[in-house]
């Protein structure tokens, strides 16, 4: 029997520090004014060197969204009203009810605050009591330690390692290490980011919790 999960289809998912509105063309842009920081493209497959690049970033995703198989997010600093970076639900599998977590930074000033914590509380509940999925998939190259720190914060479990695996933008091939939340696990899951976010902090990292971006 299929599994019911709902399609996947544009929606703004709002908090009291960011705001997730999907990802347009237009967006382009203003991802690039904050988002030129090689820092923040270290471990990614895209390169990243200019705005041409950050515009095909953007057709990649929805070209992919048209596909159905996945969700882009600009992030919207909520008190300043000013896109700070990007995230995504991606390679949506409905009649599995398996999504990821992906594709996710936030620029230079807005780390180490509670965007990118109170984007995840967003992302996991939309996926699992919007979605309907049982499962939400999080991954990181091997090398990013900060990242993979960050994910078993969360609650997320390593599940293990694909050796080479992605060839990133420099053209090194690394290994990616899975990480997941079952449907079971997002009360405590939720409840862990709801308790940082009452702490009004981050769940540690660079802002770039997921390097397949």
């Amino acid at each position: 029997m299929p599994f019911p999960s709902r399609p996947l289809a544009p929606v703004t998912l709002r908090g009291a520090h960011v705001r997730l509105e999907p990802l347009t063309a237009a967006h382009a842009d203003a991802l690039w004014d904050v988002g030129r920081d090689p820092a923040l493209w270290v471990y990614s497959i895209a390169r990243m060197a200019g705005p041409d690049d950050m515009r095909r970033y953007v057709d990649v995703a929805l070209a992919e969204q048209a596909r159905g198989t996945a969700l882009p997010f600009v992030h919207v600093d909520s008190a300043g009203d000013r896109v700070c970076g990007s995230t995504r639900f991606a390679n949506y599998a409905a009649e599995h009810g398996r999504v990821e977590i992906g594709w996710t930074w936030v620029a230079g000033p807005w780390q180490r605050t509670a965007v990118n914590t109170e984007a995840k509380r967003l992302m996991f509940a939309h996926a699992f009591d919007g979605l309907g999925v049982g499962r939400v998939e999080l991954k990181a190259d091997a090398r990013n330690a900060r990242s993979r720190v960050a994910m078993r914060r969360i609650g997320a479990a390593e599940e293990g390692v694909l050796r080479r695996h992605m060839a990133t933008h420099t053209g090194y091939v690394r290994d990616t290490v899975y990480h997941a939340v079952i449907a079971d696990e997002w009360p405590a899951v939720r409840a862990r980011l709801d308790a940082r976010l009452a702490r009004g902090g981050e769940v540690g990292g660079t802002g770039v919790t997921e390097s397949r971006a």
